[in-house]
């Protein structure tokens, strides 16, 4: 009975062990033929012009600026404009009491009137005295005193026109008008206040269909340009061709490009900047004077420029940039590349990789370096960018 018992139970252990052994029998290859390989993401590098894009910090300001000022002394009677209202250049603003200008101009009309009466006696006497000396009845010398005070008298009379003109031209500035086109700001004074000559600030006015952008830019970046330039790394772009756009504080972009006007010929001690202007049209007056802004300005154009997603650049140890590369075998290897500005949703890469290599862009936790992987076009999904027609940024980065 204990015979056929173990008998039986080894041919149970045979059965079970049978298969393993067999398993263990399998060809290499056929695990091999078991394993999966990953698929990837990548992005084919293909070098083409691309436009350098400089995100620079700055404040809007009016093109023209305009402090409102009596040009004569007086009391304001009357103000005859709305505060933040758009006026045009000879608007009446002001009307300052006007009754002792009239009585002013009145004076004056009267000693005109005066020295002319006393001009045309002189004239009548002169011309009275010359037939007398043509005659050889007076003498010389009464003559020229004649004729001295005929022209004395007419001396008289000219300078009482000046003071009737200057009188109405007086009473002409009691009414305030608006020097230039624009939008006037709040009233700085009220009826019944007294103004004097040149000193008072009745408003504000500000040229707002135009507006600059004064933005700063740092010497050393300007000089690293300049020297991109000089060495053919970047080509210039024609001051009529540039295009600048501004970013505004909550991160909208303004849709009317504007155009570059100038660049400060010195450099701000305190800060090593220099400044920057910019011109923008500004119809529905979103840009007010003092508004924050970033400005997005093409500063030169790479005409063999690489550039990959910014999710395919990775950190290395070292604090260094490298991107993963399929190679032809299908393997994935580590390229170290030394990066310039994001813009775009782009780095720019200035050495490392060349036309035709292909990077990772995602699927980063599926591989390690070494390993074999089944690569596939990447689609970004936000495909819809634009060279400048949509947001763009351009930060440095440390190397």
């Amino acid at each position: 009975m204990q015979t056929h018992l173990r008998v039986a139970c080894g041919a149970l252990l045979l059965a079970v062990v049978a298969p393993l052994l067999a398993g263990c029998d399998e060809p290499t290859s056929a695990r091999a033929a078991t394993e999966i390989v990953p698929g990837v993401g990548i992005v084919t590098i293909q070098s083409k012009p691309r436009a350098l894009v400089r995100e620079l910090p700055g404040r809007i300001a009016p093109t023209r600026l305009a402090d409102v000022r009596p040009r004569i002394s007086g009391i304001v009677v009357e103000r005859l404009f709305q505060q933040g209202s758009e006026v045009k250049a000879g608007d009446p603003l002001y009307r300052i009491d006007q009754r002792p200008l009239e009585v002013e101009l009145l004076a004056t009309e009267a000693a005109l009137a005066k020295a002319t009466a006393a001009f045309d006696l002189a004239a009548q006497h002169g011309r009275r005295i010359a037939t007398l000396a043509g005659q050889k009845v007076v003498s010389e010398a009464q003559h020229e005193k004649a004729t001295a005070e005929m022209r004395q008298a007419e001396a008289e009379v000219e300078g009482r026109k000046a003071d009737v003109a200057r009188a109405r031209l007086n009473l002409n500035y009691a009414t305030i008008r608006a020097p230039i086109d624009g939008v006037v700001g709040g009233a700085l004074v009220s009826e019944g206040a007294l103004v004097v000559k040149n000193e008072a600030n009745l408003a504000t006015i500000q040229q707002l269909d135009l507006v600059y952008a004064d933005f700063t830019q740092s010497v050393s970046e300007m000089n690293k340009l300049r020297r991109a330039f000089d060495e053919g790394d970047l080509d210039r772009i024609a001051p009529s061709a540039a295009r600048v756009r501004l970013v505004l504080d909550d991160e909208a972009l303004y849709p009317l490009p504007g155009k570059l006007l100038f660049s400060e010929s010195r450099v701000d001690a305190n800060t090593g900047q220099v400044t920057v202007r910019g011109q923008f049209p500004n119809p529905k007056r979103e840009l007010l004077p003092g508004m924050y802004v970033r400005v997005l300005v093409e500063q030169g154009i790479d005409t063999d420029a690489i550039a990959v997603p910014q999710q395919a650049i990775q950190r290395n140890g070292g604090g260094g940039s490298e991107v993963f590369v399929v190679k032809d075998d299908g393997r994935i290897a580590v390229q170290p590349v030394r990066i310039g500005s994001a813009q775009d949703g782009l780095w720019l890469v200035e050495e490392g990789l060349k036309d035709g290599d292909r990077v990772v862009v995602d699927g980063f936790q599926k591989f390690a370096a070494g390993d074999r992987v089944k690569p596939h076009a990447w689609v970004d999904a936000d495909a819809s960018r634009s060279s400048l027609g949509d947001r763009q940024l351009a930060t440095p980065v440390s190397r």
